[in-house]
């Protein structure tokens, strides 16, 4: 999400009772090779802890667990490393590349608790700490970043986020910069969140790992797909994850990006690496990490910029990618092109297909006019797009004038309600000369990249078989091998989708 409309009420932000939890903590970095020691920093009044450790994937495997003699620390402001007691975690060099959740717990002389059935159970505002364990060489060809960039700029431990602190309650802070660290609770899970529920799925909080990597990588590991994971961390620290990789994968709310992941990950593409993004609203906004890895900081506000102002509506904003390097180069698309919807249920929209030959729709039955997702509102919450105009035949077609390669081929669009009563809201842009849409497509440069240009398509990933089977497609085609993929209406060959 990436903001709220300067006349919304705040609404009724995910945050966590003000009352101290009994136990809570945080790991030092957000990724470890496996064979390696974590750093795992736990704070709590109890005399001893413990700690279970899951893996996340089809289903939640246990690992390990571990009991310590408790100490406490307090809490710090969001902007600080809070320095809590440190406790040394072999990761065993065995362990399979993955997201990790530690559940943490004071009674630890108690019987271990029953084991959780699913990522949503394990879900929880304190008590739980995220990891991501990288391989030490490659084990697949396809790499899965973990957006903990995203996780973090939402996460409101301490007080305060990239969106709002309660230290700057008057102005913008100094500067027009925030600050956020990676070394206090949350980022992903384990902490207070801002955004709106999710009125589609209010299950979980939509900007953690439970709403949108969870249920995508389950169905990843579900359907035979094998995977390494990284986080964005590890990115911008080097190329070097990339390596031995075909595919680099995201999904759902990828939206903060350092320059040096940018970087990386457009030097993949260049050299015949393919990204598939099931997402949207991805690289919007650029984060600069300090040089010890433990803080992000954003600048949102350009001179003057009274609080409480859409700063998505604004120009001169000094770190939107678009307003100086159009995020459109890497993804295709932008934020700008399309919309949000942020509170309450959406009218179902989905997208209207087109190039229904495509070897992405194979086994799909989607005819060109055909609606993609549009049961169960796949279009939103936030949405992508190209500037685009309609050719002879009425296909809609990138004009290339924002910034997308100008061979982006368009396989579906689903335009968005102009009238402000549908609930949309719009970023600024270089020109308001076409309709605001989602623009579902891929383009090759070295490499190719897909984007399905909308956050929830994890969230209708298991509710849809046409979505199930366009994203086994786009994995199978694009994993296969590195290099160029067909981006036009060409007849290629992709294996049926299992089960």
């Amino acid at each position: 999400m990436t903001g709220s409309p300067p006349h919304a009420r705040p609404g009724p932000d995910i945050a966590a009772s003000t009352r101290e939890p009994v136990v809570d903590g945080y790991p030092a970095r957000p990724g470890v090779r496996a064979g390696d020691t974590l750093r795992l920093h736990v704070s709590t009044r109890a005399d001893r802890f413990r700690m279970d450790v899951y893996r996340c994937g089809e289903t939640l495997r246990h690992m390990a667990f571990l009991i310590a003699d408790g100490r406490h620390a307090p809490a710090r402001r969001p902007e600080q490393d809070w320095c809590w007691p440190g406790y040394d975690f072999a990761v065993p060099a065995k362990w399979p590349s993955g997201v990790y959740v530690a559940i943490l717990r004071a009674d630890a002389d108690g019987p271990p608790d029953p084991a959780p059935d699913s990522t949503e159970a394990v879900d929880a505002r304190a008590g739980r700490m995220l990891f991501v364990v990288t391989p030490r060489v490659p084990t697949a060809r396809i790499l899965y970043k973990v957006p903990v960039f995203t996780y973090h700029a939402y996460n409101e431990s301490g007080g305060g986020s990239l969106y709002r602190s309660t230290h700057h309650l008057a102005t913008p802070p100094p500067g027009g910069t925030r600050i956020v660290g990676l070394r206090r609770p949350g980022g992903g899970i384990g902490g207070p969140v801002k955004g709106h529920p999710d009125a589609h799925d209010p299950r979980t909080p939509r900007q953690t790992f439970a709403h949108w990597d969870a249920p995508f990588i389950a169905w990843l590991e579900a359907n035979g797909h094998t995977v390494d994971y990284c986080t964005d961390l590890d990115l911008h620290e080097s190329p070097e994850p990339l390596d031995g990789h075909h595919l680099l994968l995201s999904a759902g709310h990828d939206e903060y990006w350092s320059a040096p992941t940018r970087r990386h990950v457009t030097a993949f593409r260049d050299r015949g690496g393919n990204i598939a993004n099931f997402g949207a609203n991805t690289c919007w906004w650029r984060v600069t990490v300090t040089d010890d890895g433990t803080a992000l900081a954003c600048t949102k506000f350009p001179p003057g910029a009274p609080l409480g102002v859409d700063l998505d509506a604004l120009r001169g904003v000094p770190d939107h990618w678009w307003e100086t390097e159009p995020e459109n180069t890497l993804t295709g698309v932008s934020y700008r092109n399309g919309g949000g919807h942020w509170l309450g249920p959406r009218a179902p929209l989905g997208f209207t297909v087109q190039h229904a030959q495509h070897p992405i729709f194979t086994g799909t039955g989607l005819r060109d006019g055909d609606l993609l997702g549009a049961e169960h509102a796949l279009v939103g919450y936030e949405c992508d797009g190209a500037a685009t105009r309609r050719d002879a035949s009425g296909a809609a077609v990138a004009t290339g004038e924002d910034g997308t390669p100008v061979d982006f081929t368009i396989l579906g669009v689903a335009e968005l309600p102009a009238d402000p009563a549908a609930g949309w809201h719009h970023a600024a842009r270089e020109s308001d000369g076409c309709a605001r849409m989602a623009t579902l497509g891929l383009y090759t440069r070295g490499g190719t990249v897909f984007t399905a240009a909308t956050v929830d398509w994890p969230r209708v990933l298991p509710l849809d078989r046409q979505v199930r089977t366009i994203t086994h497609n786009v994995i199978t085609m694009l994993s296969r091998n590195p290099g160029p993929a067909s981006c036009g209406p060409k007849d290629v060959s992709v294996p049926a989708e299992p089960g």
